[in-house]
């Protein structure tokens, strides 16, 4: 069965899109999509993106198991093990909200900025 970065790499091929054109618009480096190419589950904003540019819906492209695996179709919070993806929680905010639900919502800003610092290190400094 082939992983996400494999899927990827052959939708972006399939599309005739050249890859210096999807990094331009993606604001990444050649070497940077080239490892996405080898992971085995992808950041469903990051797929999402590429499929806008490239104009393909991958969630026809990936099987019933990886979705039940990792958060790429449903916005739901899964338990993911071995993955290096953290999905996002997004719980609406209300004014009763007990002390476990506010520390809940702190939690999931607290990794969405830790997420955004890392992109914005990632396009300022390039990869390791």
């Amino acid at each position: 069965m082939s992983h996400q970065g494999e899927i990827l790499q052959e939708a972006i091929k399939n599309s005739g899109i050249s890859i210096t054109r999807i990094v331009d618009e993606l604001g990444i480096t050649r070497p940077t999509i080239y490892r996405k190419f080898k992971e085995e589950t992808i950041d469903y904003s990051f797929v999402k993106r590429v499929g806008e540019i490239i104009n393909h819906d991958f969630s026809n492209d990936f099987t019933t198991l990886q979705q039940s695996v990792i958060p790429f179709v449903t916005n739901s919070v899964r338990n993911v093990t071995n993955s290096t993806v953290t999905p996002r929680v997004t719980i609406p905010q209300s004014s009763d909200a007990d002390p476990s639900r506010q520390l809940l919502l702190l939690q999931g800003k607290y990794i969405a900025l830790l997420e955004a610092y890392n992109e914005l290190l990632l396009k300022v400094y390039g990869p390791k």
